[in-house]
């Protein structure tokens, strides 16, 4: 899968407030590159704490769900768009149906 907005987790994680998620998200990244799913199916086989939102839409546990992630993934082009990254306190606040891509 190719990710959109990985740049944008490198920053994230590169600030003092999210420092302690890099080791996961570097393992995200990689796991991610390296997988070619058709489905959200076969996603859950890896993910199984991940939740599916929508047909595309999906919300990733990092760090033992200390953080929160949030993709918009199409299948059948093999992307994955990063849309949202913070803090599980960070994401209660925010409805992750109808959050949007960050700039």
């Amino acid at each position: 899968m190719r990710i959109v907005k990985e740049k944008t987790l490198v920053e994230y994680y590169r600030k003092s407030k999210y420092k302690s998620a890099e080791k996961s998200l570097k393992a995200w990244i990689y796991e991610v590159r390296d997988t070619n799913w058709n489905n959200a199916n076969e996603l859950k086989l890896k993910y199984r704490n991940a939740s599916i939102i929508s047909s595309k839409r999906v919300v990733f546990n990092i760090k033992g769900n200390e953080y929160r992630l949030i993709a918009d993934i199409e299948y059948k082009i093999k992307i994955v768009f990063v849309v949202w990254f913070g803090t599980h306190k960070e994401y209660d606040k925010i409805d992750a149906k109808k959050i949007t891509y960050e700039n």
